[in-house]
């Protein structure tokens, strides 16, 4: 009898590690561009039936988690995404049968057959036997998503965390509403497999304080009772009271950072003639009928020179940053106290487990093996008996 334990996150190293082994022949920027491909294909079929966004943002972190343990090239990633969305549905309580699902998928990867229809619920039509064998793929690869999870239907997620710290913080409205987005693009990214929820809400009001401070000469007034972008800029990127009262640290925010900046240049260089975007947002409602009233706003647009230039400054900032703490730790014996992400950041009790002092322990998954190294051979195959197990930690 084999036992799979479920790893709610895992070191950059375990990611960058199972990515290379599952990608196989592809180049990493044809990787991404596979992965952006999914994640995209997820929000339209998604946006087309009107599911949350919490619905949406766990299904294409499954989608993430599920081609650590199973290689690109052996799934279309049309149906690894409708399988996952399928998943997400169920663990949010939003569920639609398999066929409405790919009905849905089958009109936005067929644009030209969706203006043909003449049926009043606007599906293509298809042969039935086609039909059914999409929909026999989507419930063989449901298992094998539940596999990479050990069946753990426990969802955490950083909208929350987002309004909740920007109001304990200080932030203003408009800043909150661009953390907000900032946390939507984060689930197009590695970042909720590597980072709690709420380290992720942290690092995207900190993110989106850069974004509307950086390069401008002086702080626009603010509403009473509420902090400038460029104090809470100055808060979070440096050290202080803060990284113990939220658990985090500054190092962890600074690589969220940098994951959704190369996430917007992204974006931005696969359309030259336009500049880098968030998200937009979604319905907050299963339904296909969104309403006048609340009508959805424009993506948040930058410069893709700005954001390069911000990602410069970022560096520059962290090496100023660790010189004078390389200075405080010579003569002090290897692993005293340096985790993988920074000062302080601990090993660790458990899988996934918070370290001594706020981290995601990230030393404990490596040590762990992963999902993807010796205990993720055994996945997705009947041989005998299999456990999976996850910890009561995970909350």
């Amino acid at each position: 009898m084999s036992t799979h334990t479920h790893h709610p996150y895992f070191s950059p190293a375990d990611v960058a590690r199972h990515s290379e082994r599952q990608r196989g022949k592809l180049s990493e920027s044809q990787e991404t561009r596979a992965r952006q491909q999914a994640c995209a294909f997820i929000e339209a079929v998604a946006n087309k039936i009107g599911f949350p966004r919490a619905t949406i943002a766990t299904a294409q972190t499954l989608y993430y988690r599920f081609h650590l343990v199973f290689p690109l090239k052996d799934f279309s990633y049309h149906d690894v995404s409708m399988a996952c969305l399928y998943v997400s549905t169920k663990m949010h309580d939003t569920l639609k049968k398999p066929r409405d699902i790919l009905m849905v998928s089958y009109a936005v990867r067929f644009p030209e057959l969706a203006a043909k229809t003449k049926t009043v619920g606007g599906e293509v039509e298809m042969d039935p036997t086609a039909v059914e064998n999409d929909r026999r793929k989507l419930i063989g690869i449901e298992r094998l998503v539940l596999e990479t999870i050990c069946f753990n239907f426990r969802v955490r997620l950083p909208f929350s965390y987002v309004i909740k710290i920007g109001r304990a913080i200080g932030a203003t409205k408009d800043l909150v509403k661009l953390a907000w987005r900032l946390a939507i693009d984060s689930h197009r990214t590695v970042a909720p497999l590597e980072f709690p929820p709420h380290t992720i809400a942290l690092a995207s009001i900190y993110l989106a304080a850069l974004l509307t401070s950086f390069e401008v000469g002086g702080a626009s007034p603010v509403p009473d009772g509420t902090r400038s972008s460029h104090e809470i800029a100055a808060i979070l990127g440096s050290n202080g009271d803060w990284e113990s009262k939220y658990h985090a640290h500054v190092r962890e925010l600074q690589d969220i950072s940098h994951i959704l900046l190369d996430l917007l240049l992204l974006n931005a260089s696969a359309n030259p003639s336009t500049n880098a975007t968030t998200s937009p947002s979604t319905p907050s409602s299963p339904s296909p009928y969104p309403s006048p009233r609340t009508p959805i706003p424009a993506p948040t647009v930058f410069s893709s020179a700005l954001l390069t230039r911000l990602k410069i400054s970022l560096r520059e900032k962290e090496q100023q940053m660790q010189q004078p703490m390389s200075r405080m730790m010579t003569g002090v014996g290897a692993g005293a106290g340096i985790g993988a992400r920074g000062v302080g950041m601990g090993v660790g009790v458990g899988p996934g487990s918070v370290g001594a002092s706020g981290g995601t322990g990230a030393g404990a998954a490596a040590a762990g093996g992963g999902v993807g190294g010796a205990e993720g051979e055994g996945l997705g195959k009947n041989e005998g008996t299999v456990r999976f197990l996850f910890g009561p930690d995970y909350t």
